[in-house]
């Protein structure tokens, strides 16, 4: 099993999460984040003052599934956010070594 995370514009939520269902997962964890990276935030003004905004909205969704899925999820994500413009974001690839459902105590890739 791995666990893919990954850190995306807020507006492109929607499309990944359809991107996600027509590969096939069945639940995803999102969260909303702020970050920065190469972009490193923008300046803005209130009230005639400028200021800096460091952190960006983001947000990271996270999916755990079958070693059998990862490049099709990892595709799905990818073209579904990708803008093209710098701060799209990033994805991450982990290994997990067991999942357990809490309410039937079902394990491995039945629990998810």
């Amino acid at each position: 099993m791995k666990k893919i995370e990954a850190i995306i514009k807020p507006f492109k939520l929607d499309e990944v999460k359809e991107a996600l269902q027509e590969v096939g997962l069945q639940g995803i964890t999102v969260t909303e984040a702020k970050g920065f990276g190469r972009q490193k935030g923008h300046a803005e003004l209130y009230r005639g003052a400028e200021y800096i905004v460091d952190f960006l909205p983001k947000v990271k969704i996270e999916i755990v599934i079958g070693d059998e899925l990862v490049e099709k999820a990892i595709d799905a994500i990818r073209r579904a956010a990708q803008t093209g413009r710098i701060g799209d974001g990033k994805i991450f690839v982990s290994n997990i070594e067991e999942a357990i459902r809490i309410r039937t105590g079902e394990s491995g890739l039945d629990a998810i």
